[in-house]
Formats: C-alpha cells, sequence, structure tokens
C-alpha cells in the first residue's frame, strides 16, 4: 500500500534561511534514497539536499529563492510500499568542508561514495590552478553528474544563480560537443590585469565612460600589464600582515650628508635607501625566517642576501636586486643603487637584474606619506615600505626634542612569520638605523 511522505530539510546545525538556489526533482519524477532534491547556498558553503525516501514526486514545495531551515518540507512523495517508508537517518550534522574539485582526467575515474548526510562545499577557490584557469561554481551533485559523463566543468558555462552550473548546463554542453560546435579550452592565455591576472574574481564592470562626459584612453605599459598580473596573485594568494614602527634617523641622517658632502667629487650620491639595504642584511641575519622562502610543505632559508628596491620608472615600477648585499660597503651599494635606478628609467635592465631576491624594500621617502602596506613580492615572504620622514617631539627622559622620525611598514607573510616575529624585527631594524654602529657587530 502507498504512503504519502514528507521529505524535510534535516539537521543542518546552526544554519537557518538558507536560499534554494537549485531544484533537481519535478513533479512525477520517481527517485531512489539519497538522490539529491535541492541545493541550499550559505554565505560560507552550498549544501545538497538528499532524499530520506524512495519514491514518487507528488508535490514540490519550495522553488528557487525560497529560504528554508531545519524541519521545512522540500518535497511531498509517495512511497511504493511501507518498506521504501522507512527513513534514512539523514539528520546528522554537516560533514566537513572539502576543496572543490579541479577536473582532471585522473578525477573522473575515482569513484566518490555518498554521503548519507549533507554535503557542504566551502565556496574556496583553489590557488594552485593554471593561470587561465577557472574554478568551475557548482553544486556537489553537479560535480557527481559532471565526473560520470566525464565533462570538465572549467569548460561548461553556468545559466544559474550567479553563473552556477546546473545539470542543464551539463547536458547542453554535452550537445553542444556532440554537435562538433564546442570550442577547445583556450590554453595559457593571459588575461588583462583589470581581470585580476588569471584570478578567478568577479568579472570587471564594464561602463560605457563616455556617457558621462569626454574621456581620453592609453593603453597599460607593458610593465603594468605584468605587474598588475603579479600583484593580483601576490595580494590574494599571500596573507598580508603589516606591522608599522619608526625609525630615529636624526644621526644617520647627518652622517649621510657629510657622506654627501665628502664624495661629491666622486659622484657617488648616499640615499637613506643605501644604509637601510645594508640594515635589512643585518635584520635577515638575526632572523632567517625573513630570508626564507614557501615550496610547498617546506621553508627554503637562504644563505645569500640580495636585497630589492622598487625603482619609479616613466613606464612603471620595477625591483633591481642588490645581489650578495652582505658583501658590500654601503658605499659600494649606493654606486650599485644608481646605475641600476638609471637603467631602469632608460628600460636597459636586464631579466637577471631583477631575479633572485630574498627582500625588498619600497621607499617613497621622496613622495610623502606615513605609513603605507607594500604588496609581499613573491616568493619572498616580507617586504619593507619606508615613508617620508619628519621632524617629531621625542621625550628623552627630561623634556621633549626634535627628532628626525622614519615610518617603517613591514609586510608579511602571516603562513611563515607571526606578529611577534615581525614587531622584534622591524624593532631591531630601528635601533640600527638609530645607531648604526650596529652594522658592525
Amino acid at each position: 500500500m502507498s504512503q504519502i511522505i514528507e521529505v524535510k530539510v534535516p539537521d543542518i546545525g546552526d544554519y537557518k534561511n538558507i536560499p534554494v538556489i537549485e531544484v533537481f526533482v519535478k513533479v512525477g519524477d520517481t527517485i531512489t534514497v539519497e538522490d539529491t532534491l535541492v541545493t541550499l547556498e550559505s554565505d560560507k558553503a552550498t549544501l545538497d539536499v538528499p532524499s530520506s525516501h524512495a519514491g514518487v514526486v507528488k508535490n514540490i514545495a519550495v522553488k528557487v529563492g525560497d529560504k528554508v531551515s531545519e524541519g521545512s518540507v522540500v518535497v511531498t512523495l509517495e512511497a511504493a510500499d511501507a518498506s521504501n517508508a522507512n527513513p534514512v537517518n539523514t539528520t546528522s550534522t554537516l560533514a566537513a568542508p572539502q576543496e572543490p574539485a579541479v577536473q582532471t582526467t585522473a578525477a573522473a575515474a575515482i569513484p566518490i561514495p555518498v554521503e548519507r548526510e549533507l554535503l557542504a562545499i566551502p565556496e574556496v577557490t583553489p590557488t594552485a590552478t593554471v593561470a587561465m584557469s577557472k574554478t568551475a561554481y557548482a553544486s556537489p551533485s553537479v560535480r557527481q553528474f559532471a565526473r560520470e559523463l566525464d565533462v570538465n566543468l572549467d569548460n561548461v558555462t553556468g545559466t544559474g544563480s550567479k553563473n552556477r552550473i546546473t545539470q542543464d548546463d551539463v547536458r547542453a554542453y554535452i550537445k553542444t560537443v556532440m554537435n562538433g560546435a564546442a570550442a577547445c579550452p583556450t590554453p595559457n592565455v593571459t588575461q588583462p590585469a583589470s581581470l585580476g591576472g588569471g584570478l578567478d574574481l568577479l568579472p570587471w564592470p564594464q561602463i560605457d565612460f563616455t556617457k558621462f562626459g569626454e574621456i581620453d584612453v592609453h593603453p597599460l605599459s607593458r610593465i603594468k600589464k605584468i605587474s598588475g598580473q603579479n600583484l593580483s596573485r601576490n595580494w590574494v594568494m599571500i596573507p598580508h600582515v603589516t606591522n608599522n614602527e619608526v625609525a630615529d634617523i636624526t644621526e644617520l641622517e647627518q652622517f649621510r650628508v657629510t657622506l654627501n658632502r665628502e664624495y661629491e667629487k666622486q659622484s657617488v650620491k648616499f640615499t637613506l635607501l643605501a644604509f637601510l639595504i645594508k640594515a635589512c642584511v643585518q635584520g635577515l641575519k638575526k632572523f632567517p625566517e625573513f630570508n626564507a622562502s614557501l615550496d610547498g610543505d617546506n621553508l627554503v632559508y637562504k644563505k645569500y642576501y640580495n636585497i630589492g628596491f622598487a625603482a619609479d620608472t616613466p613606464n612603471g615600477l620595477v625591483v633591481p636586486v642588490i645581489k650578495d648585499a652582505d658583501k658590500k660597503s654601503v658605499t659600494e651599494i649606493a654606486v650599485e643603487m644608481s646605475e641600476l635606478a638609471k637603467n631602469a628609467r632608460e628600460g636597459k635592465l636586464k631579466p637577471t637584474d631583477m631575479q633572485g631576491g630574498c627582500f625588498s624594500i619600497s621607499s617613497l621617502g621622496g613622495i610623502g606619506g606615513t605609513t603605507f602596506t607594500p604588496i609581499i613580492n613573491a616568493p619572498e615572504v616580507a617586504i619593507l615600505g619606508v615613508s617620508r620622514s619628519s621632524i617629531q617631539p621625542v621625550w628623552n627622559g627630561t623634556e621633549f626634542v626634535p627628532r628626525l622620525m622614519c615610518p617603517l611598514s613591514l609586510s608579511y607573510d602571516h603562513r611563515v612569520i607571526d606578529g611577534a616575529a615581525a614587531a622584534r624585527f622591524n624593532a631591531y631594524l630601528a635601533n640600527i638605523l638609530n645607531d648604526y654602529r650596529r652594522v658592525l657587530l
């Protein structure tokens, strides 16, 4: 004897009022236990609601856009007999979040067991994909459906909410392939910097600016195109934190001015950056994790000290590298910096001039500002930003005295460096700049 059964949303933890983004069944469908009925989407995960019974769908209680919670009726089934009326336990809590599957040929051959609980898939984009690869935005059931048909979801265009891929999209793609009209996936094409440099970001707004007034259009320089892609990648993939410190450089500035007068005939110009490079070498020696790079699950510690510095050019910033800075005097560093900066402005830098860096410095001291957040130059794990120095009143124990204070902004990769280590590094660097004799220690 048939029995009418209401299939409800099972235990979904603390989630409430979750929108329905996809309905997989229609009235009259015959379904089995654990067939996906609907997909829900919270702000952190997509959740497939499976059927706890087998039978024929008599009524669908929800539609796309409706909000449901635990206990909400999803569909009404007519079970064929009493044996089918025995519910399958779907009241367990959410499964541990899984990374969205990256479609590969091997993945299609791996059987995926069906869990008797809701599948939670966080909307997280894998960062180890090829530059132009996108992570398909699809529910777990659609992914499994695509695997069964050996379809790479990266090649499927989604028509659902937020460009989500549905089962109908997969079917439409298969029909297109069968008709011979499907284009081959484009291999490793460089995306414009404005599109995030190949990252899986929201599409850039397409606006006709001429509707609002007169405009001029200038193409991005080659340097800005390349740096835009790298900056986008580094900012998204590296968990940045910035530690701010100030260094008293009053005596160091007096020393620098004196040296420039003495070396005027030799055409050697000492800048604060030359002293900073030498000071940073001492910091890297004392705190070796700052002179490291991530390589998979390993941390590579470098025993050489190559310091990059940002050089402003008419076409954008470049980062020449002072090689073996630990083996060079401040005078040698100043001369080499001048040559590299000149070549950068004239577009004569060689690729090798910008390779092999361990740590970078970005100085805005000649322009202005108090603090900023420089973006780490991967695969390095830290970068020092230097803002404009200014005279500040400093308490010396008995009175306020005018001192020349230099702001230091240290951005670091929080996967490698913790906050305490960053604070120690920046404080150590400030101490060296306060009394440059410490470089000799």
